[in-house]
Protein backbone atom coordinates (compact mmCIF):
# COMPACT_ATOMS: atom_id res chain seq x y z
CA UNK A 1 0.00 0.00 0.00
CA UNK A 2 1.20 3.31 -0.95
CA UNK A 3 0.68 5.07 2.31
CA UNK A 4 1.69 2.15 4.85
CA UNK A 5 4.02 2.89 7.41
CA UNK A 6 7.11 1.20 7.58
CA UNK A 7 7.70 -0.64 10.93
CA UNK A 8 11.42 0.09 12.47
CA UNK A 9 12.00 -2.15 15.10
CA UNK A 10 14.93 -1.42 17.65
CA UNK A 11 17.24 -3.01 20.39
CA UNK A 12 17.95 -0.87 23.17
CA UNK A 13 21.26 -0.79 24.86
CA UNK A 14 21.79 0.57 28.54
CA UNK A 15 17.78 1.44 28.92
CA UNK A 16 17.64 2.65 32.46
CA UNK A 17 13.87 3.64 33.16
CA UNK A 18 12.82 3.89 29.46
CA UNK A 19 13.34 7.61 27.87
CA UNK A 20 14.37 6.12 24.63
CA UNK A 21 11.03 4.19 24.58
CA UNK A 22 9.02 6.46 25.70
CA UNK A 23 10.08 9.21 23.03
CA UNK A 24 9.44 6.27 20.06
CA UNK A 25 6.15 5.45 21.91
CA UNK A 26 5.25 9.31 21.18
CA UNK A 27 6.18 9.45 17.92
CA UNK A 28 4.26 6.58 16.92
CA UNK A 29 1.09 8.86 18.07
CA UNK A 30 -1.10 5.57 19.73
CA UNK A 31 -3.86 6.42 21.52
CA UNK A 32 -3.62 4.92 25.38
CA UNK A 33 -5.30 1.50 24.19
CA UNK A 34 -3.24 1.15 21.95
CA UNK A 35 0.05 1.81 24.16
CA UNK A 36 -0.90 -0.33 27.00
CA UNK A 37 -1.33 -3.13 24.22
CA UNK A 38 1.84 -2.26 22.79
CA UNK A 39 3.50 -2.46 26.17
CA UNK A 40 1.92 -5.56 27.25
CA UNK A 41 -0.25 -4.07 30.31
CA UNK A 42 -3.58 -5.04 28.44
CA UNK A 43 -4.96 -7.86 26.50
CA UNK A 44 -5.03 -7.59 22.39
CA UNK A 45 -7.75 -7.39 20.51
CA UNK A 46 -8.09 -8.29 16.74
CA UNK A 47 -9.71 -5.28 15.97
CA UNK A 48 -7.39 -2.98 18.20
CA UNK A 49 -4.46 -5.20 17.07
CA UNK A 50 -4.83 -4.15 13.13
CA UNK A 51 -5.75 -0.38 14.14
CA UNK A 52 -2.17 -0.50 15.83
CA UNK A 53 -0.34 -2.78 13.34
CA UNK A 54 -1.80 0.08 10.78
CA UNK A 55 0.04 3.18 12.53
CA UNK A 56 2.82 2.58 14.67
CA UNK A 57 6.56 3.01 13.70
CA UNK A 58 8.41 1.62 16.21
CA UNK A 59 8.36 -1.33 17.75
CA UNK A 60 10.96 -2.45 21.05
CA UNK A 61 12.62 -6.11 20.52
CA UNK A 62 14.90 -6.14 23.39
CA UNK A 63 16.79 -4.14 26.61
CA UNK A 64 20.25 -4.69 27.82
CA UNK A 65 19.74 -2.74 31.50
CA UNK A 66 21.55 -4.29 34.71
CA UNK A 67 20.58 -1.96 37.48
CA UNK A 68 18.58 -3.42 39.70
CA UNK A 69 15.61 -0.69 39.92
CA UNK A 70 15.54 -0.10 36.62
CA UNK A 71 14.87 -3.54 35.60
CA UNK A 72 12.09 -3.75 37.91
CA UNK A 73 10.44 -0.44 36.51
CA UNK A 74 11.00 -1.96 32.62
CA UNK A 75 9.48 -5.36 33.78
CA UNK A 76 6.48 -3.22 35.07
CA UNK A 77 6.21 -1.01 32.35
CA UNK A 78 6.76 -3.20 29.31
CA UNK A 79 6.23 -6.55 30.58
CA UNK A 80 6.54 -8.50 27.05
CA UNK A 81 10.10 -7.06 26.08
CA UNK A 82 12.65 -9.23 26.61
CA UNK A 83 15.89 -7.79 28.73
CA UNK A 84 18.86 -9.54 27.59
CA UNK A 85 20.85 -8.06 30.88
CA UNK A 86 24.47 -7.84 31.24
CA UNK A 87 25.79 -6.29 27.55
CA UNK A 88 28.74 -7.79 27.73
CA UNK A 89 27.49 -11.25 27.66
CA UNK A 90 25.01 -10.77 24.91
CA UNK A 91 25.65 -13.16 22.25
CA UNK A 92 24.56 -11.23 18.94
CA UNK A 93 23.31 -14.21 17.49
CA UNK A 94 20.61 -14.56 19.62
CA UNK A 95 19.19 -11.63 19.04
CA UNK A 96 15.82 -10.66 17.09
CA UNK A 97 16.63 -9.18 14.02
CA UNK A 98 16.38 -4.95 13.97
CA UNK A 99 16.20 -1.95 11.84
CA UNK A 100 17.83 0.34 14.63
CA UNK A 101 20.06 0.39 17.59
CA UNK A 102 19.81 3.13 20.21
CA UNK A 103 21.38 4.20 23.89
CA UNK A 104 23.23 6.13 25.79
CA UNK A 105 26.19 4.59 26.78
CA UNK A 106 28.78 5.72 29.62
CA UNK A 107 31.56 8.07 28.48
CA UNK A 108 34.93 6.21 28.87
CA UNK A 109 38.63 6.50 28.33
CA UNK A 110 40.17 3.75 25.46
CA UNK A 111 43.40 2.53 25.77
CA UNK A 112 44.84 4.39 23.22
CA UNK A 113 48.52 3.25 22.41
CA UNK A 114 50.50 4.05 19.36
CA UNK A 115 48.73 4.66 16.01
CA UNK A 116 44.88 4.23 16.58
CA UNK A 117 43.27 1.40 15.59
CA UNK A 118 39.28 1.97 16.03
CA UNK A 119 37.34 -0.75 16.76
CA UNK A 120 40.06 -2.93 18.56
CA UNK A 121 40.87 0.36 20.78
CA UNK A 122 37.71 0.19 22.37
CA UNK A 123 38.04 -3.09 23.89
CA UNK A 124 37.02 -3.56 27.66
CA UNK A 125 34.66 -0.28 27.48
CA UNK A 126 30.60 -0.63 27.01
CA UNK A 127 31.15 1.20 23.90
CA UNK A 128 32.80 -2.00 22.71
CA UNK A 129 29.63 -3.88 23.39
CA UNK A 130 27.98 -1.63 21.14
CA UNK A 131 30.27 -2.18 18.32
CA UNK A 132 30.28 -5.92 18.52
CA UNK A 133 26.93 -6.12 18.00
CA UNK A 134 26.59 -3.46 15.51
CA UNK A 135 28.86 -5.79 13.75
CA UNK A 136 27.16 -8.59 13.98
CA UNK A 137 23.86 -7.64 13.29
CA UNK A 138 24.35 -4.59 10.71
CA UNK A 139 21.05 -2.83 11.77
CA UNK A 140 20.30 0.23 9.22
CA UNK A 141 20.31 3.09 12.14
CA UNK A 142 22.63 3.78 15.25
CA UNK A 143 21.12 6.26 17.47
CA UNK A 144 23.64 7.31 20.48
CA UNK A 145 23.49 10.05 23.67
CA UNK A 146 26.24 10.85 25.70
CA UNK A 147 27.42 13.62 28.27
CA UNK A 148 28.73 16.98 25.67
CA UNK A 149 31.80 16.31 27.49
CA UNK A 150 32.27 13.49 25.36
CA UNK A 151 33.43 15.66 22.21
CA UNK A 152 36.19 16.95 24.67
CA UNK A 153 36.90 13.71 26.65
CA UNK A 154 41.05 12.86 26.80
CA UNK A 155 41.00 15.68 24.29
CA UNK A 156 38.71 14.43 21.67
CA UNK A 157 40.90 11.27 21.25
CA UNK A 158 37.60 9.19 22.62
CA UNK A 159 35.06 11.00 20.21
CA UNK A 160 37.36 10.53 17.50
CA UNK A 161 37.97 6.50 18.00
CA UNK A 162 33.74 6.69 18.47
CA UNK A 163 33.37 7.68 15.13
CA UNK A 164 36.45 6.21 13.01
CA UNK A 165 35.17 3.06 14.85
CA UNK A 166 31.26 3.26 13.29
CA UNK A 167 32.89 4.32 10.03
CA UNK A 168 34.87 1.03 10.18
CA UNK A 169 31.57 -0.56 10.65
CA UNK A 170 30.29 0.64 7.74
CA UNK A 171 28.40 3.75 8.87
CA UNK A 172 28.23 7.18 7.63
CA UNK A 173 28.00 9.09 11.33
CA UNK A 174 26.08 12.42 11.91
CA UNK A 175 26.30 14.06 15.33
CA UNK A 176 24.80 17.03 16.89
CA UNK A 177 24.94 18.72 20.37
CA UNK A 178 21.16 19.10 21.57
CA UNK A 179 19.54 20.96 24.39
CA UNK A 180 16.47 20.07 26.12
CA UNK A 181 15.02 23.32 26.71
CA UNK A 182 14.80 23.76 22.95
CA UNK A 183 11.92 20.33 23.06
CA UNK A 184 9.69 21.96 25.31
CA UNK A 185 11.37 21.35 29.15
CA UNK A 186 12.47 23.87 31.38
CA UNK A 187 15.89 22.44 31.61
CA UNK A 188 19.42 23.28 29.96
CA UNK A 189 20.92 20.02 29.45
CA UNK A 190 22.99 19.70 26.71
CA UNK A 191 24.12 15.88 25.12
CA UNK A 192 25.72 14.81 22.15
CA UNK A 193 23.18 12.89 20.07
CA UNK A 194 25.13 11.06 17.73
CA UNK A 195 23.30 9.11 14.32
CA UNK A 196 24.52 6.64 12.13
CA UNK A 197 23.30 5.37 8.73
CA UNK A 198 24.85 1.99 7.44
CA UNK A 199 26.33 3.12 4.24
CA UNK A 200 24.39 2.31 0.77
CA UNK A 201 21.14 1.21 3.07
CA UNK A 202 19.69 4.29 4.13
CA UNK A 203 20.32 8.31 4.43
CA UNK A 204 17.91 10.18 6.73
CA UNK A 205 18.03 13.90 6.90
CA UNK A 206 17.62 13.95 11.07
CA UNK A 207 20.63 16.34 11.66
CA UNK A 208 20.62 19.44 12.18
CA UNK A 209 18.02 20.29 14.52
CA UNK A 210 17.94 24.40 14.07
CA UNK A 211 16.09 25.18 17.30
CA UNK A 212 18.21 27.70 18.59
CA UNK A 213 16.97 30.97 18.99
CA UNK A 214 13.56 29.04 18.91
CA UNK A 215 13.04 28.55 22.66
CA UNK A 216 9.96 27.93 24.14
CA UNK A 217 10.67 27.05 27.48
CA UNK A 218 7.45 25.68 29.47
CA UNK A 219 7.07 26.53 33.46
CA UNK A 220 7.82 24.17 35.57
CA UNK A 221 4.43 22.84 37.43
CA UNK A 222 6.32 22.76 41.09
CA UNK A 223 4.60 20.10 43.68
CA UNK A 224 2.32 22.61 46.35
CA UNK A 225 3.58 22.26 50.14
CA UNK A 226 1.40 19.60 50.83
CA UNK A 227 2.53 17.21 48.18
CA UNK A 228 6.73 16.85 49.34
CA UNK A 229 8.52 16.75 52.68
CA UNK A 230 8.85 20.04 54.08
CA UNK A 231 11.12 18.48 56.59
CA UNK A 232 13.20 18.71 53.61
CA UNK A 233 14.70 22.37 53.57
CA UNK A 234 18.02 23.74 52.26
CA UNK A 235 20.12 26.13 54.02
CA UNK A 236 20.13 29.60 52.80
CA UNK A 237 23.04 28.78 50.59
CA UNK A 238 20.88 26.35 48.77
CA UNK A 239 23.91 24.53 48.91
CA UNK A 240 22.89 19.82 49.33
CA UNK A 241 23.69 16.85 47.96
CA UNK A 242 23.81 16.56 44.11
CA UNK A 243 20.95 14.46 42.41
CA UNK A 244 24.10 12.68 40.56
CA UNK A 245 23.93 8.66 39.24
CA UNK A 246 26.29 6.58 38.21
CA UNK A 247 25.82 5.51 34.86
CA UNK A 248 27.76 2.10 35.19
CA UNK A 249 31.69 0.86 33.96
CA UNK A 250 34.52 2.53 35.03
CA UNK A 251 32.84 5.09 37.37
CA UNK A 252 31.11 6.87 34.47
CA UNK A 253 29.16 9.45 36.19
CA UNK A 254 26.17 11.23 34.60
CA UNK A 255 22.96 12.71 37.02
CA UNK A 256 20.46 15.22 36.51
CA UNK A 257 22.34 18.27 37.24
CA UNK A 258 19.47 20.66 36.88
CA UNK A 259 21.21 23.93 36.07
CA UNK A 260 17.65 25.05 34.99
CA UNK A 261 16.50 28.54 33.28
CA UNK A 262 15.78 30.52 36.03
CA UNK A 263 13.21 32.88 34.35
CA UNK A 264 11.30 29.13 33.67
CA UNK A 265 11.64 27.55 37.31
CA UNK A 266 12.01 30.13 39.66
CA UNK A 267 15.25 28.54 41.00
CA UNK A 268 18.48 29.35 41.78
CA UNK A 269 22.11 27.47 41.71
CA UNK A 270 23.68 26.44 45.04
CA UNK A 271 26.84 28.82 45.32
CA UNK A 272 29.58 26.25 45.49
CA UNK A 273 32.24 26.43 43.36
CA UNK A 274 32.41 22.71 42.24
CA UNK A 275 29.62 22.48 39.79
CA UNK A 276 29.90 18.61 41.28
CA UNK A 277 28.43 20.16 44.51
CA UNK A 278 25.84 22.69 43.06
CA UNK A 279 21.69 21.81 42.79
CA UNK A 280 19.00 23.01 41.86
CA UNK A 281 17.12 24.54 44.36
CA UNK A 282 13.05 26.05 44.36
CA UNK A 283 11.18 28.70 46.40
CA UNK A 284 7.58 27.58 47.90
CA UNK A 285 4.87 30.00 48.47
CA UNK A 286 6.41 30.94 51.80
CA UNK A 287 10.40 32.08 50.25
CA UNK A 288 11.70 28.29 51.86
CA UNK A 289 14.08 26.96 49.79
CA UNK A 290 13.89 22.82 48.93
CA UNK A 291 14.72 20.47 46.49
CA UNK A 292 13.01 19.53 43.66
CA UNK A 293 10.17 16.73 44.31
CA UNK A 294 10.85 13.14 42.04
CA UNK A 295 7.71 14.26 40.14
CA UNK A 296 9.34 17.60 39.43
CA UNK A 297 12.82 15.84 38.16
CA UNK A 298 10.02 13.54 36.10
CA UNK A 299 8.81 16.56 34.20
CA UNK A 300 11.71 18.30 33.67
CA UNK A 301 13.18 15.04 31.86
CA UNK A 302 9.76 14.97 30.01
CA UNK A 303 8.51 12.10 31.53
CA UNK A 304 4.95 11.41 32.94
CA UNK A 305 4.37 11.95 36.44
CA UNK A 306 4.74 8.80 38.59
CA UNK A 307 6.87 6.85 35.77
CA UNK A 308 9.68 5.84 38.94
CA UNK A 309 6.73 5.50 41.85
CA UNK A 310 6.96 2.98 43.63
CA UNK A 311 10.87 3.21 44.76
CA UNK A 312 13.22 4.92 47.14
CA UNK A 313 13.98 8.67 46.64
CA UNK A 314 17.32 8.16 46.22
CA UNK A 315 16.52 5.65 43.74
CA UNK A 316 14.61 7.70 41.44
CA UNK A 317 16.91 10.41 41.40
CA UNK A 318 19.55 8.26 40.54
CA UNK A 319 16.89 6.75 37.88
CA UNK A 320 15.82 9.79 36.01
CA UNK A 321 19.05 11.77 36.27
CA UNK A 322 20.58 8.84 34.23
CA UNK A 323 17.84 8.94 31.46
CA UNK A 324 17.91 10.85 28.36
CA UNK A 325 15.14 13.74 28.03
CA UNK A 326 12.16 11.90 26.35
CA UNK A 327 11.16 14.78 24.66
CA UNK A 328 14.73 15.12 22.45
CA UNK A 329 13.83 11.51 21.52
CA UNK A 330 10.61 12.07 20.50
CA UNK A 331 12.01 14.57 18.23
CA UNK A 332 14.27 12.51 16.72
CA UNK A 333 11.86 9.80 16.06
CA UNK A 334 9.47 12.09 14.50
CA UNK A 335 12.22 12.74 11.79
CA UNK A 336 13.03 9.25 11.40
CA UNK A 337 9.68 8.51 11.08
CA UNK A 338 9.25 11.09 8.18
CA UNK A 339 12.09 9.97 6.25
CA UNK A 340 10.75 6.73 6.42
CA UNK A 341 7.40 7.76 5.20
CA UNK A 342 9.33 9.62 2.17
CA UNK A 343 10.50 6.29 1.20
Amino acid sequence: MKNEKKEIKYFSMFTGVGGFELGFERANNLSKTERDEQRGNEKDSSNTKQIRLATKQFTCVGFSEIDKYANELLKQKFPTVKNYGDATKINPRELSNFDMLCGGFPCQAFSIAGKRRGFQDTRGTLFFEIARILETKRPKIILLENVKGLLNHEKGKTFSVIIQTLSELGYDVQWMVLNSKFFGVPQNRERVFIIGNLRGESQPEILPFRCYGQETIPELQVIKDSEYDTDRLYGTKGIARTIRANAGGKGAKTGLYMNTIQEAVGSRQGSSASFKKSVETIYNETMKIRRLTPIECERLQGFPDNWTEGFSDTQRYKMIGNAVTVNVVEAIAKRLKKCQEKR
